[in-house]
């Protein structure tokens, strides 16, 4: 089973993609980031990071698709452009029927280091050791984006043992 998973920005978006071998090992397909220029309009902005999302997952087949959930924001306006960001992502994972899955950063810090107030180092070694890398995924979008394919992955181990063992 692929799953991509997403952290969604307006400048920056992060994707990791993961694939559960038959023996629960985690091995990644992809990880890296999707870049909109700042003298792109956002409308602009928001099609080429669709664009970008649906290149993956035509690319790559995932059949599970995670994205971040927004949280609270100051700056009311980071809010709405990645909320913006959000959503196209949901849009392109939807359109292409992925099963999809949002997750708070609480819960994708406890998922992957089994402490929801994990600090992003503690974070991001957790990755590093999951998914057996040598170092530290960069930037930090994609390894974020990989912690929340991880979340999912686990998410939907659980679901699953749940589903097999209480009907």
């Amino acid at each position: 089973m692929i799953t991509l998973g997403i952290d969604p920005g307006i400048a920056t978006t992060g994707f990791g993609i993961i694939r559960e071998e038959q023996d629960g090992r985690l091995t990644v397909l992809n990880f890296g980031v999707i870049q909109t220029h700042s003298t792109f309009t956002q409308p602009e902005r928001l099609v080429h990071l669709y664009t970008g999302i649906k290149e993956l997952i035509l690319l790559h087949h995932p059949e599970l698709g995670a994205v971040e959930k927004l949280f609270f924001e100051r700056n009311v306006r980071t809010a709405l452009s990645v909320g913006q960001a959000r959503g196209v992502a949901l849009l392109a994972m939807a359109e292409l029927n992925l099963q999809i899955g949002e997750y708070t950063p609480l819960e994708v810090k406890q998922a992957v280091t089994g402490y929801g107030a994990a600090d992003k180092n503690q974070v991001q070694q957790m990755v590093k050791t999951i998914l057996g890398l040598e170092a530290i995924p960069h930037p930090d979008d994609a390894a974020d984006a990989l912690a929340i394919a991880i979340c999912h992955i686990h998410s939907a181990r659980i679901s699953n043992l749940y589903k097999d063992n209480y009907g």
